[in-house]
């Protein structure tokens, strides 16, 4: 893939993420998608498959009533990408963090993508 269509498949996915689009971004996945979420350098989610993206992603839909990923500095190599993301997200539940419904989470972090058959084969979250 050249990497204008690993950007165009990046935007896409942000896209429908940030739009709850659940089956969007189902579409741009690989059979083998592996999908890991690392804070503080600590995996707290991990999937492997769609079956298992899916449920993931159809419950934490559920945690926000907005959210917004916001890319910016495009790093491509070989059959990989990396992305600066700022986040911000309103809550739909209050968190066992202390935070509350209606309040306003910002995170600023990094993805890292893997792109395989013209798809996203690995997409992993740094927060």
């Amino acid at each position: 893939m050249k990497d204008e269509e690993k950007q165009g498949l990046i935007h896409s996915y942000l896209t429908a993420y940030n739009n709850f689009d659940i089956d969007g971004m189902m579409d741009l996945l690989h059979t083998d998608i592996v999908f890991k979420n690392i804070s503080d350098g600590e995996i707290n989610a991990q999937t492997n498959g769609r079956e298992e993206f899916r449920q993931l992603a159809e419950q934490s839909k559920g945690y926000f009533s907005s959210r917004q990923q916001d890319p910016s500095n495009f790093r491509f190599q070989a059959d990989q990408a990396s992305i600066d993301i700022a986040y911000q997200g309103v809550l739909a539940i209050d968190l066992p963090n202390g935070l509350k419904t209606g309040e306003t989470l910002k995170l600023n972090g990094r993805s890292e993508f893997i792109f395989k058959d013209g798809l996203l084969a690995g997409i992993s979250d740094y927060s």
